[in-house]
């Protein structure tokens, strides 16, 4: 009897290729996913889950957002659920030989009986992806007498996520990977079947590695039987990482700790508390982990899902396993405890990790060894706290592994996070059968204790979970042991305090309340009687004299403006609060453009530059001097402004480069470092570092950010002197002449026929009534990136366009010793003529 995939392993041989072989099975999913595959023409692999396969079509020429732009889908081979997650090179010469990435991936829903419309010809269904959102129709054409392949027409619903033929290609506009940010560009010359950012696609049936003997272990590994759950060993919180070389120093991970035991060819994940968690991330670790050819072994470590700047993401992790979703689960091994007969707990850490490196000396796309590092702790704390992680671990290298909280493993952190237990809920203001925020506390000598409420960082769908969950918990006795305020008591249904909350937040109100609090996901791991005061987790206690002082009321202040990530109106607020002296000088006395988005990012976008019905006080209206007849513009002068902004939806704030009192004089200049589809990001960041130099030559100063999109920015202070038309033409000339000395890199006009694999510099901004995204602005995209302001030596790989975000750009601005933008103004020189060459 022939199987689905049959014709999909006759096509290839998997000894050549790195694709996977996979197998039929009996599930009953729903995944979707998009391949960029870039083979003898490039097209877009559209592969939708059906009875335990991936049913698949060749989109020649890629989904379209459009409507009426019905896209030709070749109907090809089935393929196997293993291949969602494949990216890498397929050898030339074998089938499909070529590059592929995974474009977009997600859920879909059909709208009706799949099977039925599948023999029909007409799939219609919905799309919940990370790009592809909304009703699509998939039907089959009636083909040509003699014509062997299977010709349908992908075609777009025409609901809210629908774009018109003048918008912006989504194709073009994202055309990076969504499992590892990466474009074509960027994989096409690896080996086949490697990524240099996952390491070896899959394991390919290869000579067996030397592993370690047991003779070669350390003098303290001890013959024994394979044990059974180990007791974890456990970080004390400290306030500053412990300095000397008897420390090492590894990231601190944003998951769930696992501890994993390998016997006979069976694989057992354990959670901190000893439960059996095997199901709980499916197979890829399991596959991974025997594929290490280790017989019998105990790793300690952490399962994560990293977000497209390869940093953990609890709140990510928590979703993905909400959805049953198990192809981003990554396992970082940090120690080894047994191994072939040996207990080696009492072995130094130093050399427990040299043995566990060995065994994962090929890290696989969902194992890997996580390093440790031997420089000065404060340093090591400084550069992680500068990329917006939580913080590192400090380990005695010459420690046995001790079980449970001891002074050998040190934890520092960057930003407050702990666990507290969930007394209660306040239902949402905004979404019907959610909640809006949550009532926490913490166990002392008295009981449990109120310390406040969080109201941000649930996603949708996550409200509405815990909704359910908390709903069938509820009791009318409060579970606290101290009263609550008047205000604290309003509108809260108290439940059984059983559940556990891991909560980000920034400090603590004199009062020992949390102060700028988010969700960041539910502790199944952790019983709530364990949930107590940590040593040193309290900082130092921080009145709310910081916080800038305003009037204006939330009204929804849970709804949610990035569903994803989970931020809300509050949240929105409570970041602006935090970095108003930094955005301050950039958004005020200036005229603004606004991108509302009144539903948030998911729903409808528009600009605007002009006063709407109902403008609050704290919003100015100012006329331009120029054009008497035009609407008056959008200003605000004050903290209370800014707030008002956020009520009206304002997710993005682009700014004039010039102030209310010199509206034609601008004070500063942006180039805008656009990289067109294929060009690697270590190109945009060497644009930048020409672009400066250009600059300096002309004796200007140059300051850099992320442009919280794709590219980057450049931006130059200026005394204002020039008007408007002189900031065009040399802005304009430092553009020509970047585009006229390397035309394959760059170009300096708009044509996206021009822009495919190279750099834009748009100088287009810089004309009177045109604006660029403000330091520190969100942008209305998925992640709720930043554009954050740069010093220029922290250019690097490691920080993407995107890697700032509303949740992790203040944990990196509290980590500065200074602001790297701080001379800002101090720079600033008049607008000279274009010197020569």
């Amino acid at each position: 009897m022939r199987q689905p995939l049959d014709t999909y392993h006759k096509k290839r041989d998997f000894s050549l290729t790195g694709e996977p072989r996979g197998r039929t099975l009996r599930t009953k999913g729903n995944l979707f996913v998009v391949q960029k595959h870039d083979a003898r023409r490039l097209h877009y692999d559209f592969r939708l889950e059906m009875d335990g396969v991936l049913k698949s079509w060749a989109v020649t020429r890629g989904p379209s957002l459009v409507p009426d732009e019905k896209r030709l889908a070749v109907h090809v081979e089935d393929h196997p659920l293993e291949y969602a997650g494949f990216e890498g090179t397929i050898p030339k010469g074998e089938y499909g030989g070529g590059t592929v990435i995974v474009w977009d991936r997600g859920r879909w829903k059909p709208g009706g009986d799949p099977h039925k419309q599948y023999e029909k010809g007409h799939l219609v269904f919905e799309l919940k992806g990370e790009k592809l959102k909304g009703r699509w129709h998939l039907v089959r054409m009636h083909g040509k007498l003699g014509e062997k392949r299977e010709n349908w027409l992908l075609i777009k619903g025409d609901d809210e996520f629908a774009r018109n033929r003048q918008d912006a290609d989504i194709l073009n506009e994202q055309p990076q990977s969504v499992k590892s940010g990466r474009v074509i560009a960027e994989v096409e010359h690896e080996e086949p079947g490697w990524s240099s950012k996952t390491g070896p696609i899959r394991k390919k049936a290869t000579a067996k590695k030397a592993l370690p003997a047991a003779a070669s272990f350390p003098e303290q590994a001890v013959k024994s039987k394979m044990p059974d759950f180990i007791e974890p060993a456990l970080a004390t919180l400290v306030a500053d990482a412990p300095e000397g070389v008897r420390w090492m120093h590894e990231i601190k991970f944003d998951g769930y700790r696992i501890q994993a035991h390998l016997a006979d060819g069976n694989v057992m994940l354990f959670s901190r508390g000893g439960l059996d968690w095997t199901s709980k991330f499916g197979q890829a670790i399991v596959e991974d982990l025997l594929a290490t050819d280790v017989k019998t072994a105990v790793f300690d470590g952490e399962v994560v899902v990293e977000n497209q700047s390869g940093l953990s993401d609890f709140s990510a992790l928590q979703s993905d396993l909400g959805e049953g979703r198990t192809d981003r689960f990554v396992y970082y091994i940090f120690d080894l405890l047994y191994y072939d007969g040996c207990d080696l707990r009492a072995v130094p850490l130093s050399d427990r990790k040299v043995l566990a490196r060995k065994l994962i000396s090929q890290p696989s796309a969902a194992v890997r060894f996580s390093e440790g590092f031997e420089a000065a702790g404060e340093a090591v704390l400084k550069n992680a706290c500068g990329l917006g992680l939580e913080g590192i671990v400090s380990k005695l290298k010459d420690a046995a592994y001790s079980n449970g909280r001891t002074m050998d493993w040190r934890k520092s952190k960057c930003i407050g996070r702990q666990e507290f237990v969930i007394a209660g809920f306040v239902p949402s203001s905004a979404t019907r059968g959610a909640i809006g925020s949550l009532v926490l506390g913490i166990h002392d000598k008295k009981g449990l204790i109120p310390v406040g409420r969080v109201g941000t960082g649930f996603s949708v769908s996550s409200a509405k979970e815990l909704y359910k969950r908390l709903h069938t918990m509820r009791q009318e006795e409060t579970p606290f042991a101290a009263p609550l305020t008047a205000d604290e008591k309003r509108g809260v249904k108290f439940v059984v305090p059983e559940l556990v909350a891991e909560i980000e937040f920034r400090a603590w109100t004199a009062d020992k309340r949390l102060r700028h609090a988010a969700f960041r996901g539910l502790r199944d791991d952790k019983s709530a009687q364990d949930v107590k005061w940590e040593k040193q987790a309290v900082p130092a206690i921080t009145s709310d004299v910081d916080t800038p002082e305003t009037d204006v009321k939330l009204t929804h202040p849970d709804r949610v403006y990035w569903p994803k990530e989970g931020v809300t109106k509050q949240g929105l607020a409570d970041y602006y609060a935090e970095i108003w002296p930094l955005i301050e000088p950039f958004i005020i006395n200036r005229p603004l453009a606004l991108l509302r988005c009144p539903t948030g990012i998911g729903g409808e976008h528009f600009f605007q530059k002009h006063g709407w019905k109902g403008l609050n006080e704290h919003i100015v209206e100012v006329q331009d001097p120029s054009d008497k007849d035009e609407e008056p513009f959008i200003s605000i002068k004050d903290f209370d402004g800014l707030i008002r902004l956020v009520q009206a939806a304002s997710l993005e704030i682009h700014p004039w480069g010039s102030t209310l009192k010199n509206w034609e004089l601008p004070d500063m200049v942006t180039m805008d470092l656009d990289p067109g589809e294929g060009v690697a990001w270590q190109r945009v960041i060497e644009a930048a570092f020409e672009t400066r130099e250009r600059l300096e030559k002309q004796g200007l100063a140059a300051f850099v950010k992320t442009s919280g999109g794709k590219g980057l920015h450049v931006v130059v202070p200026l005394k204002p002197r020039a008007d408007w038309q002189a900031a065009k033409t040399f802005t304009k000339a430092i553009a020509d002449q970047m585009a006229a000395d390397s035309p394959e890199r760059y170009v300096s006009t708009i044509s996206k026929a021009k822009r495919k694999g190279k750099i834009l510099i748009d100088y287009l901004r810089n004309q009177r009534g045109m604006t660029a995204v403000a330091p520190y602005s969100p942008r209305a995209r998925p992640r709720a990136a930043v554009s954050m302001p740069l010093a220029w030596n922290e250019l690097s790989p490691a920080i993407g366009p995107a890697h700032f975000t509303v949740l992790n750009a203040p944990t990196r601005l509290s980590a500065l010793e200074s602001d790297p933008w701080q001379d800002f103004r101090k720079a600033e020189v008049p607008l000279q003529k274009m010197k020569a060459k």
